[in-house]
């Protein structure tokens, strides 16, 4: 089941920066760095965020968790992550759908590590297709990726 989170509640701010800790150190190793930025966010970045995050629930267990920011006719995907225990089962696919039907947008966009070849994948898999590459300051090599709605009339 997929819930609306409000990080403004500590509860949820300590949920989601559970799962989002859990997944991102599996994610630091597979992309070979110790620098990883996303480790570094606090429960009190979260509690703060002025983005839309979804939860995926399996059971009453937060397995899952999207953050989503909407910049005029754009949805930007900040985050995407589900805890280790919950891998191949579908989840990150299920709150990708979920977000792209939700929001009314023209292009969505997701930023990820160039390494981060099972992510990468996963986007291209929802129709997402790479259009930038580069290094910001703290080294890890970017990918960014596009997806034009179905609705856009281009």
């Amino acid at each position: 089941m997929i819930n609306h989170l409000k990080p403004q509640s500590i509860e949820a701010a300590q949920a989601i920066y559970q799962v989002f800790q859990a997944s991102y150190k599996v994610e630091a190793a597979i992309i070979g760095t110790d620098n990883f930025p996303p480790l570094s966010r606090s429960v009190k970045d979260i509690s703060r965020s002025k983005n839309v995050f979804y939860g995926y629930y399996d059971e009453s267990e937060l397995a899952g968790v999207i953050e989503v920011e909407r910049l005029e006719n754009r949805l930007d995907i900040n985050s995407l992550v589900v805890s280790p225990e919950h891998f191949r089962k579908g989840i990150a696919g299920k709150l990708i759908t979920y977000v792209l039907t939700q929001f009314d947008h023209d292009e969505a966009v997701v930023e990820t590590a160039t390494a981060n070849k099972p992510a990468i994948q996963l986007y291209e898999k929802y129709g997402f297709v790479k259009f930038k590459q580069w290094v910001p300051d703290h080294g890890v090599t970017k990918t960014a990726l596009t997806r034009r709605s179905n609705n856009s009339s281009e």
